[in-house]
């Protein structure tokens, strides 16, 4: 009986330790969990914002739309960062830019030169006009491109005098705006570096002008 006994007592001390492990254990589990639960969700909303943005362009600026919307590369990585920022130029600019560089963005075979195009147009994280204007530089999913004051009067661009605004490689801020998690600065021209024109010109494609 005795021996009975210890047995039951020495089976019953075994079954809390057990007990008391899984409480410990689930207790050091439930804050990664908990982490990891976060993110995902911060993933889940990043994406959903971005296609309420990727839905605003189609409306309202389709031309470059058609330009980014399938450069999944560049969508994964804003996804990533911490808001996001675009310069997006008006359909006039891609009117402006002529037959033959339109051509060159809609062909198929210059996918990896388009997509550069389109990444220079990006940031993965919020850049306001303030910080622009106080730059000189910004450095894009594309690359470094420069950022300068916008003078008025003059001629021929001597002489001027600051007027306020700021020019993104060339191509001027019209406006600027909050959309989703960003924020989306309006320009007059694409701001993608001229080498990136030349390398498309250079690449030759058979049936391309």
């Amino acid at each position: 009986m005795e021996r009975r006994t210890k047995e039951i007592m020495i089976l019953s001390i075994f079954t809390s330790l057990l007990c008391f492990s899984d409480v410990v254990t689930a207790f050091h589990a439930s804050p990664l969990a908990t982490a990891q639960q976060v993110r995902s969700t911060r993933l889940s909303m990043a994406q959903e914002d971005l296609v309420s943005v990727r839905s605003y362009l189609e409306e309202n600026y389709p031309s470059f739309h058609k330009l980014i919307d399938k450069n999944e590369e560049a969508w994964k990585k804003l996804s990533d960062g911490d808001g996001y920022t675009m310069f997006v130029p008006v359909d006039a600019a891609f009117a402006k830019l002529g037959d033959k560089k339109l051509k060159q963005l809609e062909d198929i075979r210059n996918v990896e030169a388009t997509n550069k195009v389109g990444a220079y147009h990006c940031i993965n994280e919020i850049v306001t006009f303030d910080e622009l204007y106080n730059s000189g530089g910004i450095i894009t999913l594309g690359g470094e491109i420069p950022v300068d004051r916008s003078t008025s009067g003059g001629m021929f661009g001597v002489g001027g005098n600051e007027d306020g605004g700021v020019v993104i490689n060339g191509a001027k801020i019209t406006g600027s705006m909050e959309v989703g998690p960003g924020t989306i600065h309006e320009v007059d021209g694409l701001v993608v570096p001229q080498i990136i024109w030349r390398y498309m010109d250079q690449l030759r494609i058979p049936g391309s002008s």
